[in-house]
């Protein structure tokens, strides 16, 4: 019996293990953008591929976000030569977002510290100082901003910036039903760069 030929699942990070595992086992394909549960995802992963099923993670289904994730990589490849900047991430999302940092900033932190090799760990505790191994992320949140990235790599001359603002949520649908669209038929694990070929 077919229950469904895909599953589209943005939940809490208490759910969304259960609910990605329950719908694999069942061998219905899925897509997922809930953050916060990714100290589980291996396994999720390795279900996938032990039931030969198809899913795909991101933490932003936005096509511009995705984009923006290729520029974030691609600056970070170039200032990591240059010590004389530091870098943060700045976020800021609608009061009712639970997570924080946003897992789009967790993915933007985890491409800089591949690249730019004097960042370690990202925090979300201001550093004392400037130039440290951690990378700083900060968090704010608002009434109604369904989100806004900044990257910054600042030095005592200058600052350039990377920024990625949505003006509705709709960016984050329409890249979802997209990835649905795209996951059907398919079998292993994928992210939103299978989809868009980045």
């Amino acid at each position: 019996m077919q229950w469904a030929d895909i599953a589209i699942e943005f939940s809490t990070p208490e759910a969304a293990f259960n609910n990605i595992t329950q719908c694999l086992e069942i061998g219905i394909p899925v897509i997922s953008g809930t953050t916060g549960w990714l100290n589980q995802k291996s396994e999720v992963d390795q279900l996938c591929r032990e039931k030969n099923g198809a899913f795909l993670y991101t933490s932003n289904f936005s096509i511009g976000v995705n984009i923006f994730f290729e520029i974030n990589k691609k600056l970070a490849q170039l200032m990591n030569k240059f010590e004389v900047y530091d870098v943060v991430i700045k976020e800021t999302h609608h009061k009712t977002k639970q997570d924080i940092p946003s897992g789009t900033a967790i993915s933007l932190a985890k491409d800089i510290i591949e690249s730019v090799e004097r960042k370690k760990v990202w925090t979300i505790s201001k550093p004392k100082m400037p130039y440290t191994r951690d990378l700083y992320i900060k968090s704010k949140r608002e009434d109604e901003v369904p989100g806004t990235h900044v990257v910054t790599y600042s030095s005592e001359i200058d600052d350039i910036q990377i920024i990625h603002t949505a003006h509705s949520r709709e960016g984050f649908a329409k890249g979802a039903i997209l990835a649905a669209e795209w996951l059907v038929d398919k079998k292993g694990v994928y992210d939103m760069k299978d989809v868009l070929e980045v």
